[in-house]
């Protein structure tokens, strides 16, 4: 195909332009621009009484006393759902906290035992997909040197900085709704059908909103908000989660874990790799499940437990399976997929899906690979690629780094690569670390080729953001639990990362504008976690298997020495 004048203008653009970012200056100055910050005349607040823990169905309540409170305008109590809508946000709040002490409930959905969750996982009823197999017949049969090591990640929050938030309104024949949820067709779709209303007459218009990463609780708030619409037409309500709200009640990204078993030959190539890694499915998002999909309408029906997420087909790069297949080539490989039934603590989308997970996995056994093959961890990788743009985010990111430099006693330096949905971007990964006291990352170099670049800022943004994020995720973040509710309610008892934790991220883009765009959102998720564990080998002599990081974890891997 001919290059036009407009191609070589939209070149040069993309090669020399940063898009400016119109949102900044609202953020910085703290005008209103968020749905939280959305004011209609005569508007109504409302708050939801959650029940005491998953699977707990309403019996009582003091709902005439409670409709003497000041401001309080209609009280909803049907099936497991109670609601207060009130003339202000602090009556809600009062009123659904008197509730909250005075209700009565009853029954319980048994929760796993933490400590013992990966047995949990592996004696759930699975549906079973083979990923990949290729002359998987005589698999470790033949190889002079096999290693086995198993992974887990736990259950993970999204941790938006700011609780969810919906807006609605009814006039008794169409329903408007205000949302930042990051999917509102299928949000609109969902709502029709939960609430008996033609898609036609119900609308979902996006406002930005704290960040999501994927299903938080954004499109709970938005149906809570429009099921009490329609209670009360002719009024926007408003309803905003609490903190415990969100850390409770939104889906979370699933626990997981993974067996991996590969076989070296005398030169220390790998010849088989078979691996198996058990989920939750990743798509739990109202509209994947026919039914009972929303939070508050499984409350409404009475149903004790969430059916279980749907995970994601190969054609959209899987769920829990997505990157569960490494990148490297390998002459016989056999990996397998298995996609839990049962779903006690709810589970759904959290961002990169499975590839967090299982690019951990993978890289991490790279390097117990390359350390039993006695060979350097960037060498290891580099003798088992051939695709040049793997190959040469790779060696950028040992020549930014000066892979191989003597480093101080006190850190420790490790490496990993993905390609994201092994189709995606290539990101690779050097993380600098110490531990005293607890691990501390003190730089993260990064090469990212996600061909075509429109924003380099906005790369670098996003690439910066995930590896912070993971950062977070593999330091600090697990959902904790009891056999009967979730016990992380608050950033004390679910922390995540402070400022004075975040590590100097260092980004260099490689790649040009001839390659078609690949995306760079969730490149860094799974690099990051593994990097970090290798870089906590290479500086203890101490292999971490299971995230996230903690002191705990630590203790409890050198205990398994």
């Amino acid at each position: 195909m001919p290059v036009t004048d407009g191609d070589l203008e939209f070149r040069a653009a993309t090669e020399t332009v940063d898009l400016q970012r119109v949102d900044l200056a609202d953020k910085i100055f703290g005008r209103p621009r968020f749905i939280h910050d959305l004011v209609f005349d005569g508007m109504l607040h409302a708050r939801i009484v959650r029940p005491p823990n998953p699977g707990a169905h309403f019996l009582n309540a003091p709902i005439d006393e409670a409709l003497t409170l000041p401001g309080v305008r209609k009280i909803i109590a049907e099936g497991d759902f109670v609601a207060i809508i009130a003339e202000r946000e602090g009556q809600a709040e009062r009123a659904a906290t008197f509730l909250a002490t005075k209700a009565k409930w009853s029954g319980v959905t048994t929760l796993p035992e933490q400590a013992e969750l990966s047995s949990w996982i592996r004696a759930q009823p699975t549906k079973t997909t083979k990923v990949r197999q290729e002359n998987a017949n005589h698999l470790h049969g033949e190889g002079h040197t096999t290693l086995k090591a198993t992974y887990t990640k736990p259950f993970v929050a999204h941790g938006s900085i700011a609780p969810s938030c919906g807006i609605a309104i009814f006039d008794g024949h169409r329903l408007e709704v205000w949302s930042s949820s990051q999917g509102v067709f299928r949000l609109r779709t969902a709502m029709a059908r939960a609430l008996n209303l033609e898609v036609v007459n119900v609308v979902v218009q996006h406002v930005e909103g704290a960040g999501s990463y994927g299903h938080n609780g954004a499109d709970d708030a938005a149906f809570e908000a429009a099921l009490l619409a329609m209670r009360l037409p002719g009024k926007h309500i408003r309803i905003q989660w609490s903190r415990a709200d969100e850390l409770i009640w939104e889906p979370f990204g699933p626990a997981m874990v993974s067996d991996v078993e590969a076989t070296l030959d005398q030169d220390g190539m790998i010849t088989d790799w078979s691996s198996q890694v058990w989920s939750n499915g990743h798509a739990g998002r109202p509209g994947y499940t026919i039914a009972n999909g929303f939070l508050s309408e499984a409350h409404l029906n009475g149903v004790s437990e969430l059916p279980a997420s749907a995970d994601l087909p190969a054609s959209a790069s899987y769920g829990a399976a997505r990157n569960a297949e490494p990148g490297y080539e390998i002459d016989r490989i056999d990996v397998t997929a298995h996609h839990l039934l049962s779903m006690p603590i709810r589970s759904s989308a959290l961002r990169s899906l499975g590839a967090h997970h299982n690019i951990f996995a993978i890289e991490s056994f790279m390097d117990e690979l390359a350390n039993t093959a006695g060979r350097d961890p960037l060498t290891f990788r580099l003798a088992q690629l051939s695709d040049p743009r793997a190959r040469a985010v790779l060696t950028a990111v040992a020549e930014a780094a000066d892979w191989g430099q003597a480093m101080p006693a006190n850190i420790g330096r490790g490496i990993a690569y993905a390609r994201y949905k092994n189709r995606g971007a290539y990101c690779a990964v050097i993380a600098d670390v110490e531990a005293e006291e607890r691990v501390k990352i003190k730089r993260l170099t990064i090469a990212v080729d996600v061909g075509r670049v429109i924003s380099a800022d906005g790369v670098r943004n996003q690439i910066e953001g995930g590896a912070i994020q993971s950062s977070s995720w593999t330091l600090h973040e697990q959902v904790r639990f009891d056999r009967e509710r979730i016990t992380s309610s608050d950033w004390e008892t679910y922390p995540i990362l402070h400022f004075s934790e975040v590590p100097r991220v260092d980004v260099h883009l490689i790649g040009g504008p001839d390659e078609a765009s690949l995306g760079a959102g969730e490149a860094t998720q799974g690099p990051v976690p593994a990097a970090i564990g290798n870089a906590l080998f290479d500086l203890l002599g101490l292999r971490l298997r299971h995230l996230p990081f903690t002191q705990e974890n630590i203790v409890a891997a050198i205990e398994g020495q």
